[in-house]
Order: structure tokens, then sequence, then C-alpha cells
């Protein structure tokens, strides 16, 4: 029976890369996009829409998951966690869906993880919160604890692993970063959590780095990124007490940046203007903007440009566009400051709570909080709010976008959003 029901890195792998120029627009392979960054190329993207007006379509998706969709050629991708016909336990799944009529082109289910490994699941969580990877050839699927596989762009399992065990709080949260032949994942679970790097042709594991964070509390869900300083690829992955740059060829730990007793650490990092932007997160949160330029063993009192506590996320990635930096709080105030020196132009309260991760396209700035309601702004160092667009359902996911169409995906649906249907 078909589950589905249509309703009306600067450095990235050369897996991720498009097959031309023309095609970029149209892609959006990772977590926050081609750059992984939450930055745009697609024109004609929506201003507005609402549940009756401008959806192209939507789709029903079974289970629950708070993954985002990723697209490639036409096609998009994500996983969930279905029930299984006595409702207690779930199975794991990634599905492709057509980008163009929202039609189920396939679904494969790849893990039947043990009950108790689901059980200890935050509410804002899921069993497949991770965002998948897709390639010109591979889709990468990653559930923490639970497992990791790669599948071939037909739904064929090609390898599948879950011996990268640890024991988290709260389920998984951290998506992978692809570089190269390395699956690059951060496992900060309740004890001894580590960076960890899977080979991409077999999924075994290249190299495992302890954290040895000095916080009190391990547990944390970032999403690493990939960048070049000083000519050298680093892995930049925040945990709890720390935020650390690793070698990819062997996972050595290059620098850190210490603050102190942060933990639950979500946002994944932003570098622009030759400065990373982290978060500490929970709970007194405190954004960090780090030049990593020459850093080497603890760069806490060498390598932090500046500082700020005003507003700052403990969930939802920031963004760059710009000389700008954006963030909005877990409880709905925006900011806008100078990425350089973190010179505040607009603080501003939207409404609502936010998980997912702000995207910039064509000089807006696209956010969402988690009732479905999604708020454009004119990117600038004023405050302009463009329009207020709520589908009524529930979401913690960040949109992919592509040429004249936003995806979003909610608590029970898979949205395509387009100014103009076709």
């Amino acid at each position: 029976m078909n589950p589905f029901r249509t309703s009306i890195y600067p450095i990235l792998s050369a897996a991720i890369a498009v097959a031309s120029a023309q095609a970029v627009e149209s892609e959006w392979p990772q977590f926050r996009g081609p750059t992984g960054q939450g930055i745009s190329k697609a024109v004609n993207v929506p201003v507005q829409w609402d549940a009756a007006n401008n959806v192209a379509w939507k789709v029903e998706i079974p289970g629950r998951g708070w993954s985002s969709p990723v697209l490639s050629k036409g096609k998009l991708y994500l996983t969930s966690a279905v029930p299984d016909q006595g409702g207690t336990d779930v199975t794991l799944h990634a599905l492709c869906i057509d980008a163009a009529a929202g039609r189920l082109l396939w679904d494969t289910e790849l893990f039947r993880p043990d009950p108790a490994s689901t059980a200890a699941m935050h509410r804002k969580n899921s069993p497949a919160s991770a965002t998948p990877i897709v390639t010109d050839e591979r889709l990468y699927v990653h559930f923490g604890h639970m497992g990791t596989a790669a599948l071939d762009l037909s739904g064929q399992v090609l390898w599948r692993q879950n011996e990268l065990k640890y024991s988290p709080i709260h389920g998984n949260g951290g998506s992978p970063l692809l570089l190269k032949d390395e699956l690059i994942v951060s496992c900060d679970g309740q004890q001894d959590p580590f960076v960890a790097a899977l080979d991409t042709n077999t999924g075994a594991l290249r190299w495992k780095t302890p954290r040895n964070s000095p916080a009190k509390k391990h547990f944390s869900f970032s999403t690493p990124l990939a960048v070049d300083i000083d000519g050298a690829t680093q892995v930049i992955s925040p945990g709890s007490g720390f935020v650390g740059a690793y070698d990819p060829k062997d996972g050595r730990e290059v620098w850190r940046v210490a603050y102190g007793e942060g933990y639950s650490v979500v946002p994944r990092p932003v570098y622009a203007h030759g400065l990373l932007f982290v978060s500490s997160s929970f709970d007194a949160p405190v954004l960090y903007a780090i030049n990593p330029k020459g850093a080497i063993g603890d760069a806490t009192a060498t390598n932090v440009a500046w500082t700020t506590r005003k507003a700052v996320p403990c969930t939802a990635s920031m963004l760059v566009a710009g000389d700008e930096l954006y963030f909005v709080s877990d409880g709905g105030v925006a900011t806008c400051a100078d990425a350089k020196t973190g010179k505040v132009h607009w603080t501003e309260r939207l409404g609502g709570d936010f998980s997912g991760s702000p995207v910039e396209a064509e000089g807006r700035i696209y956010f969402q909080n988690e009732a479905g309601i999604g708020f454009v702004l004119k990117a600038g160092k004023s405050f302009e709010l463009l329009s207020k667009n709520e589908l009524g359902e529930r979401t913690l996911a960040s949109y992919a976008m592509a040429d004249g169409a936003i995806y979003i995906r909610s608590d029970a649906h898979l949205w395509k959003i387009a100014s103009k249907q076709p």
C-alpha cells in the first residue's frame, strides 16, 4: 500500500559538486544547502504563501522525522521513522520524491533499531532528525547511534553500518559532513563523546577522536563544517564545552576554543570574512566570532575576535549575507549585526519559538518558526518585514530552495511552495 497521499565550504566535497554551473540553482545537496551555510543562488523564490495559496503540491509523509529535505536533479530525499504494525517500534527509512509532481519514487527501509535506542527522545527531536547528503551517484543517511547507510539513487543499499555506538541524551540530531571519501559525524553522547570519520566506499571507521571535554554535560547535536584555514582543510565541530578543529586526514585535534559549561550545542558553524561563528548553546548561550588563522592548541585567549550574549540561538544556525550576520534566538528574537565587529544594526521580535535555520535568497532572509510561520525579511541594516506566511502545521526542519520553489517539511507533510504552479 502506498503510504503517500498527494494533495493538490567554502570547502565542498567534489562528490557534492553539481554537474554543471547551470544546475546550481536547483541543487540543495546537504543540510543548509550547497555551501552548508544557508546561502541560495535560486531565483524567483516565493515571497508569499499560506496553506491554500502558492502551494504547488503537498504530500503526506509516513511516520515522523525532522530531517530537512535535500534536492538533486529534480528529486527530493529525506528520512523518516515509521511505526511498525504494532505501533510500538519504528523502522528507519530513506525516501525519494519527484520534485515536479510530489510523487513517491521509492521508500527503502534501512534499520530496525532496538526500541530502547528511540525511547529517550526529546519532545523536539525524532529518530530521523539528521539531514541526508545527496551526490551525483549516492545518498548518505545518518541516524546517529542507530546506524548510517549509503544508497544509490534508485534506493538500493550499498552499505550499512551500526557499529558507531554511543549513549545519546534526547536522541540524535547532528547531520553528517561529506568531505572527499569521508563521512564525518559528531557523536556527542552522555559519556565519552567523540568525532568520527567513515569511509564512504564501505562505511568502515577511518578514525575516531575523543572530545576530552571539560564540560559536565557532554551531549550535543551539531553538524560539522569543512573550511580552508591557512591553506589546509579543517573540520570545525562544536561540542559541549568547546569548539574544535580537526585534521580530516587522521582526526587530530588542531585547535580548540573553550566556552565553559555550554552544552547541547546544535547550530552548525558559519564561516565568513575570515571568522567562524558558533554558539555555546545551553544554558546561557554566547556567540563567539573566532579568527582561526594561526590557531593551535588552546586558542581561547588568543583567537576570539568578539562575543555577544544578546538573543543568541541555542538551536538555529546563523547566517552571513554580505557583511551582515543574521541569527534568531529560540524565543523568536531576530538580530542583524556587523559580522566583522559584532555591532548590532537591529534586533526585532518575530514571534514564536525557532529551531529551523535561516536561508538567504535574492537579497532576502527567510526565517521559519516552530508553528510553521515563515518570515521573509529584506536583507540589510534596517529591519524590513516583507511577508509573514502561515502553513498551519508545526515544523522544526529547515528550508530547501530551488529556482522558483521552497520545500518545507512540516509535522505531517512535505510542501512545495511555488509562486507559479507548474
